[in-house]
């Protein structure tokens, strides 16, 4: 199993949310099998996401649309505040 993990700042975790619940991305059809949103105690405007996926190949293909169709777009992402940072991680126990 594959997950790729984006942390970012965020204006308004409620904004950020309901722009996460649109999927403009299809996350089911993009192979996503579970997701997990956190966020740091100390720090409500953070957020950490992983996506978990069957295949290396998915998550990459996923993060490349996230960064095309998402981050770029002030009308898919009104809540992120700076650039994600992300890294696809491999479970291995």
């Amino acid at each position: 199993m594959f997950t790729l993990q984006i942390e970012h700042a965020i204006k308004d975790f409620d904004m950020w949310k309901a722009a996460f619940d649109r999927d403009p991305v299809d996350r089911a059809g993009s192979g996503v099998l579970a997701h997990r949103i956190s966020r740091p105690v100390d720090d409500p405007h953070y957020v950490v996401v992983e996506l978990d996926f069957d295949g290396q190949e998915q998550a990459e293909g996923l993060l490349a649309k996230l960064q095309e169709k998402v981050w770029n777009s002030p009308d898919a992402a009104p809540a992120l505040s700076g650039a994600p940072k992300t890294r696809i991680v491999e479970v291995v126990g």
